[in-house]
């Protein structure tokens, strides 16, 4: 007889989460899966997830297909889990971001479904460094972060691509994964040539070139010390900012303050990166994520590491939690701003609408009208040692 820790419903009479403690066979009215040995976290460290975003994808394409399956129509599906904690934990957050995307649960629904029965807990993530867990991220944060991601547009399971997530990601293709797509890129730092050091691909800058302007990248922005000459980025047309701080520590106000500025006032997307582009990286953008789309820290922390694994280290995830209330506060105050000064130009456009009249344009000597063409160079910044 199988011994359950718990089990929990998502569907009722249709689909199921459950932990085993030996492998289930299928019965005619029950149809078992497991994905602990299927989806698998590639840790730094003592880090074991959550699970990135092509393995999210990709389960929730494996589900579609078993909820939709005409052989499996008049069956429950139970997806089970092994007492193995961080399969567990990374299991859960699988079948809970399951139920926030497609289910359109909030993400406390999911998480309500995964705890019932027996009260169970969840082992929470940590980060990929070497010393003690000082910032533990809960399954709960995981799918809130899901939830917020998806709200906003950061991804779309119908029109992503998994297999260019999975190319890319990899060290030899440029390691670089989407954060907010169209907007922030992180990537691994550059060297000054293309080698393999090591058995370790290492890139120059050149090699990114042709996937940034195809994906309108339009600046990057340094944060570890410098290994290869910004021109070669500011010469092909990228603006280029250095604001570097100590690799696995936090970035000063003034330094915090200057990248926001950057990516505020930056058309295209910005390419962050640091040494590895994970802590530093991370950090700067979470950040962003807080002020701009009010992610809470942990929120933020989840959905980096979804879309780029072992991101944000150490002290770097109590950092963002100390900034979250006064970077609210700064969003909230810019939101307001812009606010105003769009209810104060929308009379001014309607009222300048009666002063229109359709009278022969003025001769300009041209068949087209005139254009205004203003021209920016690409830029070179220096902060920080």
């Amino acid at each position: 007889m199988l011994k359950l820790l718990l089990i929990s419903s998502f569907l009722l009479e249709r689909l199921y989460f459950a932990t085993l403690r030996s492998k289930p066979k299928s019965t005619a009215n029950t149809h078992y899966f497991c994905t602990d040995d299927e989806f698998i976290y590639e840790n730094f460290y003592a880090d074991f997830g959550p699970l990135n975003l092509a393995m999210l994808y990709r389960y929730c394409c494996k589900l579609n297909k078993k909820l939709k399956s005409f052989t499996l129509t008049r069956k429950r599906i139970v997806h089970y889990t092994s007492f193995d904690q961080r399969k567990r934990s990374n299991a859960a957050v699988l079948i809970g971001g399951y139920a926030v995307i497609y289910l359109k649960k909030t993400p406390e629904e999911a998480y309500r479904a995964l705890t019932s029965g027996s009260n169970a807990s969840y082992l929470p993530f940590r980060d990929a460094s070497f010393g003690s867990c000082t910032y533990n991220l809960t399954v709960l944060e995981c799918l809130q972060g899901i939830r917020k991601a998806l709200q906003h547009g950061f991804f779309d399971f119908e029109t992503f691509d998994v297999d260019e997530y999975e190319h890319y990601e990899r060290v030899e293709n440029g390691d670089l994964n989407w954060i907010v797509p169209g907007k922030f890129l992180a990537f691994s730092g550059p060297h000054p040539k293309t080698k393999v050091e090591n058995g370790y691909p290492l890139h120059a800058p050149e090699a990114y070139f042709p996937y940034f302007r195809k994906h309108n990248v339009t600046a990057v922005v340094r944060l570890n010390k410098k290994i290869y000459d910004a021109k070669r980025f500011s010469d092909a047309g990228f603006s280029h900012y250095d604001l570097f701080f100590l690799d696995g520590s936090t970035p000063s106000d003034i330094i915090t303050r200057r990248f926001l500025h950057i990516c505020e006032s930056t058309d295209g997307a910005v390419a962050v990166h640091c040494k590895a582009g994970l802590g530093r990286t991370g950090t700067l953008i979470g950040c962003y994520l807080m002020k701009h789309y009010r992610f809470t820290a942990g929120e933020a922390i989840a959905w980096i590491r979804i879309c780029r694994p072992g991101s944000v280290i150490g002290p770097q995830q109590n950092f963002l939690e100390e900034k979250q209330a006064s970077l609210w506060l700064q969003g909230d105050g810019q939101r307001s701003q812009k606010n105003r000064t769009e209810e104060r130009a929308g009379p001014h456009l309607i009222s300048s609408m009666d002063q229109l009249s359709l009278s022969p344009a003025h001769n300009t000597g041209s068949d087209r009208p005139q254009e205004v063409m203003r021209q920016t160079r690409p830029q070179t910044l220096t902060l920080g040692v």
